[in-house]
C-alpha cells in the first residue's frame, strides 16, 4: 500500500490540509477551531476520508505562538544562579522604540515572586568556583512546591560550558513531577539573557504543547506517525516537540517558506521573496539561493536564540480590520476579525470592514466561487461594512475599498523592505512567490510598488504551507560556544564539530532516518573582535576560507568590512539534516498555441490615474489553464484555495509545472512579444 502523507497548517482563520497519496496531491480547507485546534484537524481528515489509513501527519502548530502572544502559557518558575534572579527584568537595556517617551516594557513571562536562586558558580570555562549548595537547592525546591506552578525553567551561569549543576537541579525537579526546561539542554550557548529568555519560553509553552500533541496522537489511528514542523524549516518527532516546544514557535510560517522554495526551484527560480498572506498576518522571507536563517529572533517581544527561518511578520491579512485612529487617519490591522466572527462577508456576525470585504466590494473576490463554492460570501454585508468607512471618508464605496487595499499593501511593502532593502538586497532582482489565502489577490499590485518584475503563483497557493510540511527535511540544530580568535580556532572548531556530528547522526538515526539520507552542515558564528553580534557563516573548507566569506557577508549586510581587523569565532553550529523524498511535480510540454477560455465576465475595480476604474474582466478556472497558455490582465483566476488577480498591464503564463508566472508588460510590449 502506498504511503498516505498529510500536511496540516493550523492558521488563525483556516486549517489547511494537503494529502499526498500515490503521487497525487489533494487539498482541503476547514475553518479553524481556536479553542481546540485538533478538532478542525480531525474534522478535515474525516471529511477527506483519509483518517483511518493515515500513515504520517506533519503538523504546523500555532498553539505555542498563540500562548506567548496572548500570555496564556502555564504558570512558570525560573531558577538561576544566586545574584542573577533579575536577568529577565534587566535584559539588554535596549528600548524597543528609541524615541517613544511613553513606551512600556513588556511584562516578563515569569514574575519576580516565581524567580529563585541557588548557590553555585562556574567561570566562563566551566570550572567550578562555588560548588552547588544542596541546602540552597532543597530550599528552592520547597519554595517552588509552595507556588502554583506547572513548569520550571533553569538557567545557571555558564552552564553551556559545564552542565553538571543544571543537571542536578533538573533531576530534583523532575523527580518532583514538574515540566522542566534546562538551558544546557535547550540552548547551550553564551549570552545569559537570551539563553534565559529562550528556556523560559520553552517552559512557558511546553506543558500546553505536551497536552495538545498528546491529545492529537491519541486521536490518530494506531501506527500513524505525528511529526511537527519547527521554526527552522524542518520537522521533528512529536516526542521531541513535546520536550522542546519553543522550536515550534514559528512552525506554520516556516513551512510556507519551505514550500515557496520548493515550487520556485521547480520553475528554475533561485532568488525569491516568499509572500504569505493569511487571515491574520503577512509573513515574508528572503531566499537567495538558500533559505535565510537567524538565531536572533523574538516572539511577542521575547528573545529566542533557537535557529529559525528569518521571517518578518506584520499584522495585515485578509481578516485585518479597517479603523480610524485618534487623528482620523484610516488604518488597517493589526487587529483581525479571525475565524469567528470573521469578515462581514462571511455572514457569521462580523460587522467591521476588513481587507476581505474590500476585495469583495471591488469585485476581486467572487462570492459564489469562494472555497470552490463550498462557502458563499455575502456581498451586501461587505458593502455595508465598507460603506461605514466610505461615509466617514466622504468617498465612494469603491474609493474606500481601494483605500483599505492600498493601506494593507503599504504595510506588506514595508515588511518586504525589512528583509530585502534593509539587509542589502534589491527586491527588483527577486521573484515574488505569493501564496496563502490572500497572497495572489495582492501580489501584482505589491510587486509593482516594489518594481519586482515577476510574480509566481504556485499551483496550490492557498495551502502551500501545508505542502511545505510534506517536503521539509528532518532537521536538528546543535551549537557549542568556543569564543576563540579565528587565527587560533582550527583545533577548537574541529573538536567541537566532531562531538556535534556524533550527536547529530545518533539523534537522526533515533528519528528513523537511514544513514544514506543524513547530511551534516557546519556553520560558524563570527564577528570582528569587540563587536556584540555575529554573522552566521558556512564552514566547509577551512577557517581561512570562512574568514574570507565573513568579510564578504559583512560588506553586504552592513556596507563595510575590514580585512585587517581581527575576527573572532563565537559559536560552532551543526545542522543535521535527514533528507525527505520530495514529490515530483508533474511536468508537461508547453503548448504555445493553447488558449484560455473564460467561464464568464464580471466587473472588477482597479486604481487608475484619476481614481477607481471599473473593468469588465474575464474569469478563468485555474484547473483549465494548460501549460503554455497566456492570460492578459485585467483578469481573475479562481480555484478552490485562493483567487488570483492579474491587474491591467500584467500578463500571466502557465509554465511546465503549472505554476502561474505573471510579469508586468513593459511599455511598447505586445501580448505576443511577451
Amino acid at each position: 500500500m502506498a504511503d498516505t502523507l498529510v500536511g496540516v497548517d493550523t492558521g488563525g482563520t483556516f486549517t489547511d490540509i494537503v494529502l499526498l497519496e500515490n503521487g497525487n496531491i489533494r487539498v482541503h480547507k476547514v475553518l479553524s477551531t481556536p479553542d481546540n485546534p485538533a478538532r478542525a484537524i480531525l474534522s478535515g481528515l474525516t471529511a477527506t476520508d483519509v483518517l483511518q489509513r493515515l500513515q504520517t501527519l506533519v503538523h504546523g502548530s500555532t498553539v505555542a505562538t498563540n500562548a506567548v502572544l496572548e500570555h496564556k502559557g502555564v504558570p512558570t518558575a525560573l531558577i538561576t544562579t544566586a545574584g542573577f534572579r533579575d536577568v529577565l527584568e534587566i535584559g539588554r537595556q535596549t528600548r524597543p522604540k528609541l524615541y517613544d517617551l511613553r513606551v512600556q516594557k513588556r511584562p516578563t513571562l515569569v514574575p519576580r515572586a516565581l524567580r529563585f536562586e541557588v548557590v553555585e558558580r562556574l567561570n566562563e570555562r566551566g570550572e567550578v568556583l562555588t560548588a552547588l549548595d544542596e541546602e540552597s537547592l532543597q530550599a528552592v525546591l520547597q519554595a517552588v512546591r509552595e507556588q502554583q506552578v506547572e513548569a520550571v525553567a533553569i538557567s545557571l551561569l555558564f552552564s553551556f560550558a559545564n552542565p553538571a549543576h543544571e543537571r542536578r537541579v533538573a533531576a530534583a525537579l523532575r523527580a518532583a513531577g514538574y515540566y522542566v526546561s534546562a538551558s544546557s539542554e535547550v540552548l547551550p550557548e553564551f549570552r545569559e539573557y537570551e539563553r534565559t529568555s529562550t528556556v523560559v519560553l520553552n517552559a512557558y509553552v511546553g506543558p500546553r504543547i505536551d497536552r495538545y500533541l498528546g491529545h492529537l496522537e491519541r486521536e490518530l489511528p494506531a501506527g500513524a506517525r505525528l511529526r511537527i514542523m519547527q521554526s527552522n524549516g524542518g520537522s521533528i518527532s512529536s516526542a521531541t516537540a513535546r520536550s522542546e516546544a519553543a522550536r515550534t514557535l514559528l512552525s506554520g510560517p516556516a513551512a510556507g517558506v519551505v514550500g515557496a522554495a520548493f515550487v520556485a526551484d521547480a520553475s528554475h527560480f533561485q532568488r525569491v521573496i516568499s509572500f504569505d498572506i493569511g487571515g491574520t498576518s503577512t509573513d515574508v522571507a528572503l531566499i537567495n539561493g538558500a533559505i535565510t536563517e537567524t538565531t536572533s529572533g523574538s516572539i511577542g517581544g521575547y528573545p529566542t536564540r533557537l535557529p529559525m527561518i528569518d521571517i518578518h511578520t506584520v499584522g495585515a491579512g485578509g481578516g485585518s480590520i479597517a479603523w480610524f485612529d485618534t487623528g482620523g487617519a484610516l488604518r488597517v490591522g493589526p487587529i483581525s476579525a479571525g475565524a469567528n466572527p470573521g469578515p462581514a462577508a462571511y455572514g457569521q456576525g462580523g460587522t467591521e470592514a476588513t481587507v476581505t470585504d474590500a476585495n469583495v466590494v471591488l469585485g476581486r473576490l467572487i462570492p459564489e466561487a469562494f472555497l470552490g463554492g463550498t462557502m458563499t460570501l455575502h456581498t451586501e454585508r461587505a458593502r455595508q461594512a465598507v460603506g461605514a468607512i466610505a461615509e466617514r471618508l466622504e468617498a465612494t464605496l469603491e474609493e474606500a475599498a481601494l483605500g483599505i487595499i492600498r493601506i494593507a499593501n503599504a504595510n506588506m511593502e514595508a515588511a518586504i523592505r525589512v528583509i530585502s532593502v534593509e539587509r542589502g538586497s534589491d527586491p527588483r532582482e527577486f521573484v515574488l512567490v505569493a501564496f496563502g489565502g490572500a497572497g495572489p489577490l495582492h501580489a501584482c499590485e505589491l510587486a509593482e510598488s516594489l518594481r519586482i518584475p515577476t510574480v509566481l503563483i504556485p499551483t496550490v497557493p492557498g495551502v502551500l504551507s501545508a505542502l511545505g510540511m510534506l517536503v521539509a527535511d528532518t532537521l536538528k540544530d546543535y551549537v557549542r560556544t568556543v569564543m576563540v580568535p579565528a587565527a587560533e580556532a582550527e583545533q577548537a572548531v574541529q573538536a567541537a564539530l566532531a562531538e556535534l556530528q556524533v550527536q547529530g547522526r545518533e539523534d537522526l538515526l533515533n528519528e528513523g532516518i537511514v544513514q544514506e539520507q543524513i547530511m551534516l552542515e557546519s556553520y560558524l558564528d563570527m564577528r570582528y573582535a569587540g563587536q556584540s553580534y555575529e554573522l552566521l557563516v558556512p564552514y566547509d573548507d577551512g577557517i581561512e576560507q570562512a574568514v574570507e566569506r565573513f568579510h564578504q557577508m559583512h560588506q553586504q549586510r552592513f556596507g563595510y568590512n575590514d580585512p585587517e581587523e581581527r575576527v573572532q569565532i563565537v559559536n560552532v553550529r551543526l545542522k543535521a539534516r535527514g533528507t525527505t523524498q520530495r514529490p515530483d511535480l508533474h511536468r508537461q510540454a508547453l503548448n504555445q498555441h493553447a488558449e484560455a477560455s473564460p467561464i464568464y465576465q464580471r466587473t472588477a475595480v482597479f486604481s487608475g490615474p484619476d481614481g477607481a476604474v471599473s473593468y469588465e474582466v474575464p474569469v478563468y478556472e485555474r484547473a483549465t489553464l494548460l501549460p503554455g497558455v497566456s492570460i492578459e490582465g485585467p483578469a481573475i483566476v479562481i480555484q478552490y484555495d485562493t483567487t488570483t488577480v492579474i491587474p491591467p498591464r500584467w500578463i500571466g503564463r502557465v509554465d511546465e509545472v503549472s505554476n502561474l508566472i505573471i510579469r508586468q508588460i513593459e511599455e511598447g510590449m505586445t501580448h505576443a512579444a511577451e
